[in-house]
């Protein structure tokens, strides 16, 4: 048994502890500021549960006694705080966030990790499974041209004008549609403004429309620069949702008052189980001697498990860095220090007991381009 700290008795968390939990294998300690979140989950689990401030380095070196890794399922604010006391207590370190400006305090922590320990940020979709995804695409060709991200975490039925409900972190939603967004365009590393890049696509034959957002390439620029032609990240939406973002964050400015804008959609927005997860990659390049495209696509849906519904994008979230947490425990990532996403094994992801969720749902093809 595998001791675990996970911080976070939310949505994801909440998935990420059930599928830890019931793969026998682990044993879980939940930590959290609300006290009956961990009075239900303690109920329903029979785990160990602390009532506890991730602001407080101290508490966090308490709860991580013991522990082999720490999961953070928190917003990410709290997550440098996390890496340093996981650095402090020789905790391997595994978060969801999608924020650049964390990322680089992880990763700038993960440099004096100890002999075993890792620093595994952006572990889930988008950031996460995507990048897995990228860069098993990539291997493919002799010289590449393009690599075209497209993720969406959606409401299966939509009723209001956005097209859309909440199904995760309110707080990484506007990060991503307020922060600038990293690409690399005609060869070069560049920011560009998010909600841009307007485009339509149709899957399954349900329109989409894409647009950039931030933080959804993790380190796949810093990867592939020099590589490649044109790398983007867009997030999918059902048609319209674009502009009347653009209406709330610049029209009526409340690109400038993030907290407000956060009440407005938590009070007006309801949110839901019944979601769809759409991802849509493709790489263009050469090889044998022609431009080849190869593209995978996958759509996961909410699940039933016994009494309980679980949403697409818990279920991708949740399976995603479990997985990650597997493949770490069983040798199959670096060893120590800063891993990436695109440094995991995309057959070794897939075949993993959690990252199985994401097979059924897709599949990978390729084709002359034109």
């Amino acid at each position: 048994m595998t001791n675990v700290l996970l911080l976070g008795a939310g949505t994801i968390g909440r998935m990420i502890a059930a599928l830890l939990i019931r793969s026998g294998d682990y044993t879980v300690r939940i930590a959290d500021t609300d006290a009956e979140a961990l009075r239900r989950l303690q109920v329903k689990f029979g785990v160990e549960t602390v009532v506890l401030d991730a602001s407080s380095e101290e508490q966090l070196f308490s709860a991580m006694n013991g522990m082999k890794a720490v999961i953070s399922a928190l917003t990410f604010s709290l997550n440098p705080t996390v890496a340093r006391v996981a650095l402090r207590a020789g905790v391997s370190y595994f978060d969801l966030t999608e924020d650049v400006a964390t990322t680089a305090a992880v990763r700038a922590l993960a440099s004096a990790a100890k002999p075993g320990q890792i620093f595994m940020p952006q572990c889930g979709l988008a950031p996460g499974f995507v990048g897995i995804v990228a860069n098993h695409l990539a291997q493919k060709f002799e010289s590449l041209d393009s690599l075209l991200l497209r993720v969406g975490a959606l409401p299966e039925f939509p009723t209001n004008s956005l097209k859309y409900n909440l199904t995760w972190s309110t707080d990484g939603l506007i990060n991503e549609y307020c922060n600038p967004c990293d690409v690399i365009h005609q060869n070069e590393r560049q920011n560009v403004w998010p909600l841009e890049g307007l485009e339509h696509l149709s899957i399954d034959g349900v329109e989409y429309e894409a647009f950039s957002t931030s933080g959804g390439l993790g380190t796949l620029c810093e990867t592939f620069q020099g590589k490649v032609r044109e790398l983007n990240y867009k997030t999918v939406r059902y048609i319209g949702h674009r502009d009347r973002m653009l209406f709330l964050l610049d029209e009526l400015r409340l690109r400038e008052r993030r907290t407000l804008l956060k009440e407005i959609l938590e009070n007006a927005l309801p949110r839901t189980l019944q979601d769809v997860v759409v991802v849509f990659c493709t790489a263009t390049g050469q090889r044998d001697g022609q431009m080849v495209q190869l593209w995978d696509a996958r759509k996961v849906y909410h699940q039933t498990h016994g009494d309980e519904v679980w949403s697409a994008i818990q279920i991708t979230t949740a399976s995603a860095i479990c997985a990650v947490l597997d493949l770490h425990l069983t040798g199959q990532l670096p060893e120590t220090g800063f891993v990436r996403q695109e440094q995991v094994s995309f057959d070794a992801f897939l075949a993993n007991r959690f990252g199985s969720h994401y097979v059924s749902s897709g599949s990978t093809r390729d084709a002359p381009s034109r």
